[in-house]
């Protein structure tokens, strides 16, 4: 027998991704809600170093959005105007426009047909070709698409040869792994970037970090994300005025996380591996179940344990009757609630009036001509999931 809840719930859509919140989760923001401290007290650090014991840094800078993050990453490894960086067209913009906001350059590589991250080949041609005429990028961002890692010992080995710093969008990568070493540790990369909006892996309501095992860059960051000031004597240009004394030494931003995020991310924390271990066996469900539709499903590295934030299909247009639009279309209409991650960057307004065209990096092209994400999220049941599947059949078949 239905329960009316039970009606609702088969009445409303199911989103591509959401929040799971519970008891404890709510019970950890009441609690510093009836404390002295709503925004600057001791969770948002208790915080940071929760998520760099799990990932084996050193430290850790939480904001209040991961494209803060990426900004003050970019501006602590000097990116300004005259500067060069380059990512993946298939991303979500604040990949790319955290070098715009410095006043940088930006550039794509193309990705691989595989994997869907910045194609190494790709970049190794294009770092060749662009040392030949003296425009070498400053900063790299490759980008953990879905959740899946770079490849990043071939990343980093370049960054050596050609002189880049490296900043990992992990935005939908915690609670991965890259060769047995969890995504966050730096090994590979001078800053990682993590994201906390409510569809990632684990949510602050909104929220994001950085981290990185260079002291240098923590200290440089943890200034910017607070107007530029420091109460720290050791950092003032002349000796302290008096207790009440500060100085702003950079030109910095309000880009701090409040506490009643960080509560939430720190409650989150406990379930991390949880949240991504559901997600996996999902994904796995979904490979059986769709293992005879004229799709292209994910592939996983076996050097990597995606954190599996996003499930991509792409569509083989080619074997049904139908066109992307109305595949899409049909899905929506049954209340799935499917999304495309992503539009190449370089094909948005603002970057075409920067002069990129459509075309400009094939394979990211192909990608977007046919890529659906499914929904994944660790509250998705057996049911729901069955019922993507059919609507999926349906949307398919003539």
């Amino acid at each position: 027998m239905l329960t009316l809840s039970r009606i609702f719930e088969s009445m409303s859509v199911i989103p591509y991704g959401r929040q799971d919140i519970s008891e404890a989760d709510i019970r950890a923001v009441v609690e510093v809600l009836r404390s002295d401290f709503l925004t600057q007290g001791s969770t948002v650090p208790t915080f940071e170093k929760a998520v760099t014991t799990y990932c084996a840094t050193r430290h850790a800078v939480a904001v209040n959005s991961a494209t803060s993050a990426l900004h003050i990453a970019c501006l602590a490894l000097g990116v300004g105007p005259g500067d060069i960086v380059w990512t993946s067209p298939i991303t979500f913009v604040a990949s790319a426009n955290c070098a715009l906001y410095c006043g940088a350059q930006v550039d794509f590589v193309d990705i691989d047909s595989h994997t869907y991250n910045i194609c190494v080949e790709r970049l190794a041609e294009k770092l060749a070709q662009a040392e030949k005429s003296d425009c070498l990028p400053k900063v790299i961002i490759p980008v953990h698409l879905c959740g899946q890692p770079c490849d990043m010992t071939s990343i980093h080995a370049l960054s050596q040869r050609y002189g880049f710093k490296i900043i990992e969008d992990a935005s939908h990568a915690i609670g991965g792994k890259y060769k047995d070493k969890p995504i966050g540790s730096c090994y590979y990369s001078d800053i990682t970037v993590f994201s906390f909006h409510p569809v990632k892996i684990i949510t602050t309501g909104e929220g994001g970090m950085a981290l990185t095992n260079n002291s240098q860059l923590f200290k440089h960051m943890q200034l910017l994300r607070s107007h530029g000031i420091t109460r720290n004597e050791a950092d003032m240009t002349h000796p302290s005025e008096g207790p009440w004394y500060y100085q702003q030494i950079d030109l910095g931003f309000n880009y701090r996380m409040t506490d009643l995020q960080a509560a939430l991310g720190l409650s989150q924390m406990q379930r991390l591996d949880a949240f991504v271990s559901k997600r996996h066996a999902i994904a796995r469900r979904y490979d059986k179940l769709l293992a005879n539709f004229p799709i292209i499903r994910p592939w996983q590295h076996p050097e990597s344990y995606s954190g599996m934030h996003l499930y991509v299909i792409r569509i083989e247009l080619n074997k049904i009757s139908k066109n992307y639009h109305e595949v899409f279309k049909s899905l929506r209409d049954s209340s799935i609630g499917v999304n495309l991650h992503y539009i190449p960057v370089y094909r948005q307004p603002y970057y075409v009036r920067l002069g990129f065209e459509a075309g400009y990096c094939p394979v990211a092209e192909e990608y977007y001509a046919g890529a659906i994400s499914l929904p994944l999220h660790p509250m998705l049941t057996d049911e729901q999931q069955d019922e993507v599947v059919a609507a999926l059949k349906r949307a398919i078949n003539p």
